[in-house]
Formats: C-alpha cells, sequence, structure tokens
C-alpha cells in the first residue's frame, strides 16, 4: 500500500481554502499534515482545529522533508513568490486560478515548476463538468457546424450588502486590488473564460467593460468580448452584484445551437442536420458521468509521475486573457494578443 502524499495547505485567503482541505483530509491518497498562512492567527487556529501543524515560516514548512505537496490558496497576487519557494522545494503543487496576474508571472512560475519537475494542477472545475463534456461532443460530432458565438455567464451575490453582512459575503481581501489584482471576471469570470476559451481556441483581441455597482477597489460587474479572425465572438460575462443569475453556457454555430442552464440542469441543442420533414425542435442531450476533480487529477499525476500539460496549457491561456481583460477595461481600448 502507498503511502498518503502528505500535503500542507498554504494559506486561507481564499474562500475555496477550506473545500482543498477537505478534499485533502478525505483522499485516500492524501494526508493534510500541515498549515502555514501570512496572517498567523487565521492559520494557527485551521490547524488546531484540524489537530494538525501550524508553521509560523513557510521557509521552514518547504523545508520539512516528510511534506511532499502543497494547496496554494494564497492571495493571488503572492503566487509567484510562493509558488516558485515550492517547486525549488521540491514540492508537488496544487492552486486556485489564476496561476499569476500577468503573463510574464505565470511563465516564471511555469519555467520554475518544469525545472524542478514537480506535478502543478490548477483548479478549472467546470471543464470537469458532464455538461461540458456533452458540449463538446456535440459541437465535435459537427452537429453545430462552425462555431460562430460562444456565451458563458457565472454570477452570484457575493458584493451585495445585507443586515448580517453589509460588505457582502466574500472576504473583505477579495476586494483589495493589491491582494486579488481583480474582482469578479478575475476570480469568478475565470469560468466563463476558461470555457470560451475551450470552445472558439484564443481570440485575436479582447474587450472588457466593468462595473462598480457597489463602489469597491475592484469591479464587481464584467462583459468581456473575444473577437476572432474567423468573425466569431466569445462573451463572458460575471459578476458579484446579481441576487439570482443562474450559469449559463450556450454554443451557436452555422447548423445548430446549445444551451445549458443551471436553472433547471438540463442541455438543450437544435441541429439542422437533425431536422426531417420540417421538424424542428430542441433535443435534451444526456449527461455523461463527471471526469475526476481538479484536485484527484492532481493526485493522480503525482503518483503517475504524469504532468498535467493540456490543463497548464489552458491556465497559461486564462492568465493572458484576464491580464489583457484588465489592460483592455483599464485603457478603454480592445487589447490585441497577436503576437504577445
Amino acid at each position: 500500500m502507498q503511502k498518503p502524499i502528505r500535503t500542507a495547505v498554504l494559506s486561507f485567503w481564499h474562500v475555496h481554502a477550506k473545500d482543498y482541505a477537505l478534499q485533502a483530509q478525505q483522499h485516500p491518497g492524501t494526508e493534510l499534515a500541515a498549515i502555514w498562512d501570512e496572517q498567523p492567527e487565521r492559520g494557527r487556529a485551521e490547524a488546531e482545529a484540524r489537530g494538525i501543524r501550524f508553521y509560523e515560516q513557510l521557509d521552514e514548512l518547504l523545508a520539512e522533508a516528510s511534506i511532499d505537496a502543497v494547496i496554494v490558496t494564497a492571495p493571488t497576487a503572492d503566487h509567484p513568490e510562493i509558488i516558485k519557494a515550492a517547486a525549488a522545494a521540491g514540492k508537488h503543487i496544487f492552486t486556485e486560478k489564476v496561476i499569476a496576474l500577468t503573463l510574464a508571472e505565470c511563465d516564471g512560475i511555469l519555467e520554475s515548476v518544469r525545472q524542478a519537475d514537480v506535478a502543478l494542477t490548477v483548479s478549472l472545475p467546470r471543464l470537469n463538468t458532464p455538461f461540458t463534456q456533452a458540449a463538446q461532443q456535440l459541437a465535435s460530432d459537427g452537429l453545430l457546424g462552425e462555431l460562430t458565438l460562444v456565451r458563458a455567464r457565472l454570477s452570484h451575490s457575493g458584493a451585495l450588502p445585507t443586515e448580517l453582512e453589509p460588505l457582502g459575503y466574500l472576504p473583505e481581501a477579495f476586494f483589495q486590488q493589491a491582494q486579488s489584482g481583480g474582482g469578479a471576471l478575475t476570480d469568478l469570470g475565470c469560468h466563463p473564460m476558461y470555457l470560451v476559451r475551450l470552445f472558439l481556441g484564443m481570440p485575436s483581441s479582447v474587450s472588457a467593460s466593468f462595473g462598480y455597482v457597489t463602489g469597491k477597489e475592484v469591479e464587481d460587474n464584467a462583459a468581456v468580448t473575444l473577437r476572432y479572425a474567423s468573425g466569431a465572438l466569445g462573451l463572458v460575462e460575471a459578476g458579484f452584484v446579481n441576487h439570482a443569475s443562474p450559469f449559463t453556457l450556450e454554443l451557436h454555430g452555422t447548423k445548430g445551437s446549445l444551451i445549458y442552464s443551471a436553472l433547471d440542469g438540463k442541455l438543450m441543442y437544435r441541429s439542422v442536420l437533425l431536422e426531417e420533414n420540417g421538424s424542428k425542435r430542441w433535443h435534451e442531450a444526456p449527461l455523461p458521468a463527471a471526469l475526476p476533480t481538479s484536485f484527484e487529477q492532481w493526485v493522480s499525476h503525482i503518483r503517475g509521475g504524469t504532468r498535467a500539460e493540456h490543463n497548464i496549457a489552458l491556465a497559461r491561456d486564462l492568465t493572458r486573457l484576464i491580464e489583457a481583460s484588465n489592460q483592455s477595461a483599464l485603457s478603454g481600448v480592445a487589447w490585441q494578443l497577436g503576437g504577445r
């Protein structure tokens, strides 16, 4: 029987840090062994709650030979320093998106990971969902023809004030530019962004518009248009200021359309290739089983000595697209990606 992969959580800054800590506790191949946090009080409390060791110094934790891997859920702005240090220490790395705030920082991280030959996996969970698998299959079967527009929307009410939470339910640090690097798009918009990238590839230019409904330092409302040389368009929408806005994915092409909504969990499609005798109707696509989670895939890569090449390539493109979107919103003009 193989020994469990002894894993440490590096910071509970991110809202999903506790979820990943739980996965490390529950996965049969891993053991949650330690915690470090840039806020010692927070980290110490999380470690005490789990009965594991808290490290005051990150260097001391990374020097511990019994720690095999780390989950990096620190502020996004700190990813370059922390992930490079973890790679140099020979630790396998699981991290939240985005890898970094700029492509240059991202490439520096990936080079460190390559040189250290450690397994890196980035959490891109909607790549593993049944609806994404079914949509990919319908598109590859040609039922939609040439894709002309892909739209993905993800939004919640995390910045809206309530009586109990006057600043919204998201941590205040999520709205601090210096730590997060961005708001609704950088955090939540990553998911629709990598889905549009999955189906349409990389665009020639990106145009972004940000809204500041609650007056916070970072955007709480965002819309991005991705333009392609073929004439196709990608639309990415994200927000922290919507009370009830179900996740939506749409694929439209020259021969058909596909719509998935979390409102009813159904994936519906229509294609001219299926319209016989003038029959024009929508079909419900069967949904396959979900792929293993990003965390489970990471463990498999560590065990098998393999690397998450597809995941890393998509995560790199995601960093590039988010950076371009931020630049476009800041400058007010389309951000060209050709040759960058």
